[in-house]
């Protein structure tokens, strides 16, 4: 499999995964694509059904990874999902609510969120690609929550990867914040951004726009904008299918709770490799950019001063940098189209599909979007524990009010768990009349240990400045 960039980069010249794994954006400011998604065939599809989770992580991620040796990455990704790392031989179990409505965990990771799943294999798949090459990176990042304290655990004490990894002060859960800033690590920079996520991810694409700057100090990315993180999604919808059906010709809707759309981008993947997903369904919080566009056809990203801070923080994103990959499918994978359209974001801060050739594809893609508010989120935290006695947090709630406003009863519906009731909660306490979410035991004291970050302003240069005074250096030769 070979990559290309969905602005046009590398058309004659696609690249192997290793290339693209330690890359953030392409040269010309897109985003890798693999040239094609590969599908099982029916056969192989039934083949599947039945294997451990790191089986089937091998069955699919060996489809996008091709130049790491075959014994070696079923060894990577054997030493990834484990019952010890994440708390149960399933890696990702399915739950039933009731017939018909089921949830796939993926929060159950050392961080108590989704981002686990990939990133504890992408720390793998880094130290095992550096050490090979005999190189080092510094990876920059944004994180509206939980993306940063993934990232950062994944990366704890490699000693060719140092993280510089960006929030925006004052806007996460309590929790969320303590977990990255908590950590004592020389290899481990939290940066506490005066704005909103968009904020931090314009500078995380800023630096990664600077040829010389990114070519200087090695920069790298884990953000969702790293290909093999999506990749690593797919295969929890693989897991989640089989898990909530009973055989290969059952359609399933899927709802997933939404922000940078890297999540239900994986779902998006895992249909387009074979698996029998029939609807997508988005659910957004009240930055609602991508409900609008489903609904309407109009892309409409907010100034960082529009974008809400809400109850289900790590859905505050109004720029989702996953939906470039997605548009460029819909554009028929045509690079100047996709750059002409993002021309007009950046000239008009839209852009509208709808009465264009492009919206049939849209039509056709089959996704499915709603908006849920606080209120929607507390009701419906209320209402799963009361008829299902499971606490959800506030952005699995999100996920399952709009899935279930939009559920089609002759159709089973999977709702997509992101993360652990315990990261949030002043929501949970609010919904539950005080309840106390329980956490694991090595989170007990965790906001009242020393914390770590250093506070910047939104600007670029100074963010660099800090990269290039921290940055990791390579490593010294053997004597």
């Amino acid at each position: 499999m070979r990559y290309i960039s969905t602005r046009g980069a590398w058309a004659t010249d696609p690249q192997p995964f290793s290339a693209i794994l330690l890359e953030g954006l392409a040269p010309d400011g897109g985003l890798a694509v693999p040239l094609a998604y590969p599908r099982f065939s029916t056969e192989e599809l039934a083949a599947l059904r039945g294997q451990g989770y790191a089986d089937l992580a091998y069955a699919v991620l060996s489809r996008y990874i091709g130049d790491i040796d075959a014994a070696d990455l079923r060894a990577l990704v054997a030493r990834t999902y484990t019952a010890a790392t994440f708390g149960s031989p399933a890696i990702t179990p399915v739950v039933a609510l009731e017939p018909g409505l089921a949830l796939l965990r993926v929060s159950n990771g050392p961080t108590l969120a989704f981002k686990d799943i990939a990133l504890q294999l992408l720390g793998q798949l880094f130290e095992y690609v550096l050490a090979r090459e005999g190189r080092h990176v510094n990876i920059v990042g944004a994180t509206s929550g939980d993306t940063g304290s993934a990232a950062e655990v994944a990366m704890l004490g490699k000693d060719r990867v140092a993280v510089f990894m960006l929030s925006p002060r004052g806007r996460m859960s309590p929790f969320q914040q303590a977990q990255m800033y908590a950590l004592d690590a020389p290899n481990i920079h939290n940066l506490a951004i005066d704005g909103t996520f968009d904020d931090c991810q314009d500078i995380v694409k800023a630096i990664n726009a600077d040829a010389a700057f990114k070519s200087r100090h090695a920069i790298g990315a884990v953000n969702s904008i790293n290909w093999a993180r999506v990749a690593a999604q797919v295969v929890y919808y693989f897991a989640g299918y089989f898990g909530a059906t009973r055989g290969n010709d059952v359609p399933l809707d899927v709802a997933v709770p939404s922000g940078n759309f890297g999540n239900v981008l994986a779902a998006y993947v895992a249909r387009a490799m074979g698996l029998p997903l029939r609807r997508l369904i988005v659910a957004t919080n009240e930055n609602d950019v991508l409900d609008e566009f489903f609904r309407t056809g109009r892309y409409r990203p907010r100034a960082g001063s529009e974008t809400h801070v809400t109850s289900s923080p790590s859905m505050d994103i109004s720029k989702a940098s996953n939906f470039e990959r997605y548009v460029f499918d819909m554009v028929g994978r045509d690079a100047t189209a996709l750059r002409a359209l993002w021309t007009t974001l950046a000239r008009d801060g839209e852009f509208t599909l709808a009465g264009t050739p492009y919206w049939a594809n849209v039509v056709a893609s089959d996704f499915h979007s709603g908006r849920s508010t606080h209120a929607d989120r507390v009701q419906t935290i209320r209402q799963v524990e009361r008829r299902y006695r499971r606490v959800v947090d506030p952005h699995t709630a999100d996920g399952l009010k709009v899935g279930m406003a939009l559920r089609d009863p002759s159709v089973p519906l999977l709702c997509v768990e992101t993360a652990l009731p315990a990261k949030f909660a002043a929501i949970i306490g609010e919904a539950l009349g005080g309840v106390v979410p329980e956490r694991p035991s090595a989170y007990r004291d965790l906001e009242a240990r020393p914390q770590h970050a250093t506070e910047l302003p939104a600007d670029a240069e100074r963010v660099k400045a800090y990269v290039a005074a921290h940055a990791a250096r390579a490593p010294a030769p053997a004597a």
